[in-house]
């Protein structure tokens, strides 16, 4: 893990990515902002090897002590908030952004994207491979089991 790495990216992100003392980044990690995002990494969070974060225009807030498993991903076009000790597994997406069923007769990959924040309580664990969409709100110490799919909350 290096501090390093992540001051590099840091200096190329204009003050959009702020990190708090003794985060740690995994081989492979990386951050892209672009538009408006902007990320937040609490301290001493861990961003595991591989992990991922897209901040396209939304903002990304990781809190202290949270953990961010290898190769898990996180989108955000509107808002992803990560929890103070949360823990998202191995091979883990959150996004806050799914296609909308405009038209029906349209090929997904045309419909138009539906951004809505998404929240990870503190304490909460999401597990390997689970993906969790837009608009969900996990609670706090709330666990989403490995492989599963968490909707949006109605």
């Amino acid at each position: 893990m290096s501090r390093l790495r992540l001051a590099l990216v840091g200096a190329g992100a204009g003050g959009r990515l702020r990190a708090g003392p003794d985060v740690r980044v995994g081989r492979g990690a990386t951050v892209r902002i672009s538009g408006d995002g902007s990320v937040r990494l609490g301290a001493g969070c861990v961003l595991g090897a591989g992990c991922r974060i897209e901040a396209a225009g939304g903002a990304v807030e990781i809190g202290q002590r949270a953990r961010l498993g290898d190769r898990s991903v996180i989108v955000a076009l509107a808002a992803v908030s990560v929890g103070a000790d949360a823990v998202v597994g191995d091979w883990a997406v959150l996004s806050d952004a799914e296609p909308a069923a405009a038209d029906v007769e349209a090929p997904i990959r045309h419909q138009p994207l539906s951004p809505r924040p998404v929240e990870v309580g503190a304490g909460a664990r999401i597990g390997a491979h689970a993906a969790v969409g837009a608009g969900a709100r996990i609670a706090a110490g709330a666990v989403v089991g490995s492989y599963a799919v968490e909707p949006a909350s109605a």
